[in-house]
């Protein structure tokens, strides 16, 4: 299988490259990237398997042209509110599935408008399947399934300020605690403010207790619509330590992250200056998810905790989900879009 890598020179995608090298029914991985100078060396430092070109995630004739050179491709351009509808819609006409890290909501709420084109061209569209959105998801499914009436999923992520990430990340951060975003309450879709709605989650070490907020990630749109008979469904996330997502919060309040433009000036600073913030912070990122509901007439509550490096967890479902797609368990599927809990029917195999 030959694998295409878009935005693979990006910090949360090279975990994916080691574990793409390992694998013997990989024949061949590209690593495509803006950055065509830090994609040569990577496609160097992995071996024979890899090879590197550039491309630009705005021009689409371009990665049509890429994308059908190869098998399937991998997608970690982002910001995602920009590339993934773009992207998904040129793995489309390419004629390729493709398996995506994105996590905004916004994202994923236009990308699942082609799902009919999809269906139509018989190519599958997998979208978030990461650590948040995506393990979150599969998790929430597995609890979902566990019990005879589910009614309520809460999903709280946290990362640690001492990871790796780049500028893209940094932007993700500021537009995800801007403005709006959607939660499931009472049964139906409700525009909350983010960077609202705080509580104190008690999360795996090395984080431990920490105030989360209402944040932009897609489980809290994406679950509604494919696991039925909800009540609630929410979305939280956070940063250790807390002061960097009150940082955040205050840069919105000013307008400073406003739009893609300000957010890309905002992160370019912040980037130059990024040890100061993470000083005192973990090395890990933590995730917990909640179900509540009722089973054989009891409640119920069953919960799941994790906790990785962030590169890592993001990368090692993308790429599984990549192998299954290549070696055809997902065939008795037809094409379109889908998010983790509607593609697997049980999780747990995945998992």
């Amino acid at each position: 299988m030959k694998v295409l890598v878009l935005g693979g020179a990006g910090d949360m995608a090279q975990a994916a490259l080691t574990e793409l090298g390992k694998e013997e029914g990989v024949s061949r991985v590209t690593i495509a990237d803006l950055n065509l100078k830090k994609a040569e060396s990577l496609a160097s430092e992995q071996g024979e398997k890899f090879q590197a070109t550039k491309v630009d995630g705005m021009d689409h004739n371009g990665l049509v042209r890429l994308m059908k050179e190869h098998d399937l491709a991998l997608g970690y351009i982002g910001p995602f509110y920009i590339f993934e509808k773009r992207i998904a819609k040129a793995a489309i006409e390419a004629g390729i599935n493709y398996v995506s890290i994105c996590d905004d909501y916004d994202a994923y709420l236009e990308v699942i408008t082609l799902d009919k084109e999809a269906k139509e061209r018989g190519v599958k569209i997998l979208t978030g399947f990461g650590n948040s959105p995506g393990i979150t998801q599969m998790l929430a499914k597995k609890g979902y399934l566990s019990m005879e009436k589910p009614r309520r999923i809460n999903i709280c992520w946290a990362a640690g300020s001492n990871e790796p990430v780049g500028e893209t990340n940094l932007m993700h951060l500021f537009h995800i605690f801007n403005s709006t975003t959607l939660q499931w309450l009472e049964g139906k879709e409700t525009k909350v403010k983010t960077g609202e709605g705080m509580k104190v989650v008690e999360f795996p070490p090395p984080i431990g207790k920490l105030p989360v907020y209402y944040t932009g990630h897609a489980e809290s749109v994406s679950i509604p619509r494919n696991l039925e008979g909800l009540e609630e469904v929410t979305l939280h996330g956070g940063v250790q330590p807390p002061y960097i997502v009150r940082t955040v919060k205050f840069f919105s309040r000013l307008g400073l992250v406003s739009n893609h433009n300000r957010r890309r000036i905002v992160a370019k600073v912040i980037s130059r200056i990024q040890g100061i913030f993470k000083r005192g912070g973990a090395d890990r990122s933590v995730f917990r998810i909640d179900v509540y509901g009722e089973d054989k007439g009891k409640d119920c509550h069953h919960y799941y905790t994790g906790v990785g490096h962030i590169a890592l967890i993001t990368s090692i479902p993308t790429v599984t989900a990549a192998l299954w797609v290549g070696e055809g368990k997902f065939a008795h599927k037809p094409g379109g879009v889908y998010s983790p809990e509607r593609l697997l029917d049980d999780p747990e195999p995945f998992l």
